[in-house]
C-alpha cells in the first residue's frame, strides 16, 4: 500500500456511507453537526456521500465497533447500492478493520484515515509531502494485520500462517526504516528553517491559527496582497506562508497562514507537522480566527486552543478574529463578543469590513512590546546609529560637540541585541543606556 494516495487520481468518485456512533452524553442534533463536518470530508476527498447511519450505544463494541448486527444490515446497503466505501466518524483499532472488512464488503475507513487521505492529496511542497507520509505511514504501522487478511482467504488453512506473518513482519521493518529515514529529513528540513527565520528576527512575527476553512488564507491575501490559494474546503492550505505586512510607518510584521484545525486532529498528524507549526510558537501574536456564523464556533473555538496547547503555542498574547460577520443573521450577537477579552475584533475577510479595526489590534499588542530608550554616542559610531535606524523609531536625535544623543522607541526583543553592540569595547559608544519600565504583554 503506497503512502501517499491521491483521491483525484480515481477515475470515477466513490459512493459512500458514513457512520455516526455519538456517546451516551452527545444529544442527537449535535450528533448530526459532527456527522455534517464528516460528510464535508468525505466530499473534500472526493466522495459522494449516498447515505448517513446514527446509531447509538451505551459501550463500543471491541470487536466491529457497531456490533455484528448493525454490521451485517450496512453490508446489506453496501451490495444494495453499490458502495465503494464506509466511513466511521471515530477511530478504528485494527481488530474492528479486519472485523469489519470481513463482514462489509468494501473499503472500510476511519475519520483519522479520512483526513491523513486529504492532507496527501493536498501536499505540494517538500515539508508538506514528508510530513504527510510519515504520519500515514505511523498510522499504518500497528494496523498491518489488515493488509494481509487476503493471503488467508485466497489459500486457506494450513500452510499460510507462516508466510502471511512474515510478510507483515518484512513490512513492519521496511516502515520502521522508512519512518526512521523520513524523521531524519524532517529534522534536516527544520534546520533550514531555523536558518530562514534567524533573517526574520528583526521582526515582529504574527501567525493566523484557527479552525479549518475559517477564512485564514483570505485574511492574509487582503493583509498582504498575496496570492494563497483560497478555496471553500477544508484543509486549502497545508504549507505555512510568510508575507511582509507594513502596519504604519513604524510598525511592519511578518504574518504568517498555517494549516488550519479541526476535531479529532490524528495525533500523529500534529506530530508530524510540528516543524511547520513552529512558525506559531515562534510567533509573538496570534490571530485565532473564527467563522463566527458556523453554529459551533464556540466548539471549534475549543479544539483549537486544545491544538494550540499540543504544540505548546499557548497563552501567548491573542487576538480573537471573529470573521464572516456579514453571513449574520443576527448581528445582535457582534455586541457580546467582546465581553470576555479586550483583544477581540469582528471582521469580513471576504468582503474587507473592519480591516483597521484588526490591524489597530495588532499595532496595540506590538506597542505593549515597545519601550522608549536613550543612548549616547560618539560620531565615528555611524554602524551602531544605521543600527539603530534598522530596529527602531526615532524619537529624537541631539548633536553636541563630541556626542549625539538619540531617544528612539524600540520593540523589547531586540534591547538585549543593542545593548551587545553598545558594550563592545570597539564600539565609539558612550554614556548611557536607559529605557521605560516596559509594558505588559496582553493574554487572551
Amino acid at each position: 500500500m503506497s503512502a501517499m494516495n491521491h483521491p483525484d487520481s480515481n477515475p470515477l468518485p466513490e459512493r459512500a456511507i458514513l457512520i455516526g456512533v455519538p456517546r451516551v452524553s452527545l444529544n442527537q442534533s449535535r450528533a448530526m453537526e459532527f456527522l455534517e463536518e464528516l460528510t464535508l470530508l468525505a466530499e473534500s476527498a472526493g466522495a459522494i456521500v449516498i447515505r448517513h447511519i446514527m446509531q447509538n450505544r451505551k459501550r463500543i463494541d471491541p470487536a466491529c465497533f457497531i456490533g455484528r448486527g448493525k454490521a451485517e444490515e450496512i453490508a446489506g446497503m453496501v451490495e444494495e447500492e453499490e458502495i465503494q466505501i464506509v466511513i466511521f466518524d471515530d477511530d478504528l483499532s485494527s481488530i474492528q478493520v479486519r472485523n469489519l472488512e470481513r463482514m462489509i464488503p468494501c473499503k472500510i475507513m476511519d475519520r483519522s484515515a479520512l483526513i491523513l487521505d486529504i492532507f496527501a492529496s493536498r501536499a505540494r511542497t517538500r515539508e508538506a509531502k514528508t510530513q504527510v507520509e510519515l504520519a500515514q505511514l505511523q498510522y499504518m504501522l500497528p494496523r498491518l494485520t489488515r493488509q494481509w487478511t487476503h493471503l488467508s482467504k485466497q489459500y486457506g488453512g494450513i500452510g499460510t500462517k507462516g508466510p502471511g506473518e512474515t510478510q507483515i513482519e518484512t513490512d513492519r521493518r521496511a516502515i520502521r526504516s522508512r519512518i526512521s529515514r523520513l524523521n531524519g529529513k524532517l529534522r534536516s528540513i527544520q534546520k533550514e528553517r531555523k536558518e530562514q527565520r534567524k533573517g526574520r528576527e528583526d521582526l515582529p512575527r504574527v501567525s493566523l491559527v484557527g479552525y479549518t476553512n475559517a477564512g485564514k488564507s483570505t485574511l492574509l491575501n487582503l493583509l498582504t496582497n498575496a496570492d494563497v490559494l483560497v478555496e471553500d474546503r477544508l484543509f486549502a492550505t497545508l504549507d505555512s506562508t510568510v508575507r511582509l505586512v507594513s502596519l504604519s510607518p513604524t510598525h511592519r510584521i511578518l504574518l504568517s497562514d498555517t494549516v488550519g484545525f479541526i476535531r479529532k486532529l490524528p495525533h500523529h498528524l500534529v506530530a508530524s507537522f510540528r516543524s511547520t507549526l513552529d512558525e506559531v510558537r515562534e510567533s509573538d501574536i496570534l490571530l485565532h480566527v473564527i467563522d463566527v456564523s458556523h453554529p459551533l464556533f464556540s466548539e471549534h473555538i475549543s479544539v483549537v486552543n486544545e491544538t494550540l496547547e499540543a504544540i505548546g503555542a499557548n497563552g501567548k498574547p491573542t487576538i480573537m478574529v471573529y470573521n464572516k460577520i456579514d453571513l449574520l443573521e443576527d448581528r445582535a450577537i457582534v455586541g457580546h463578543l467582546g465581553r470576555n477579552s479586550p483583544n477581540t475584533v469582528c471582521v469580513s475577510a471576504k468582503r474587507g469590513i473592519n480591516m483597521g479595526g484588526l490591524e489597530g489590534k495588532i499595532t496595540e499588542l506590538l506597542e505593549q512590546n515597545v519601550s522608549e530608550q536613550t543612548m549616547c554616542l560618539g560620531y565615528e559610531d555611524y554602524p551602531l546609529i544605521a543600527r539603530i535606524h534598522e530596529l527602531a523609531e526615532i524619537v529624537e536625535k541631539k548633536f553636541e560637540y563630541d556626542r549625539i544623543t538619540v531617544r528612539f522607541r524600540m520593540n523589547n526583543r531586540h534591547a538585549a541585541k543593542l545593548r551587545k553592540l553598545f558594550a563592545r569595547p570597539a564600539s565609539g559608544a558612550r554614556g548611557h543606556f536607559t529605557e521605560s519600565a516596559p509594558r505588559r504583554n496582553g493574554g487572551q
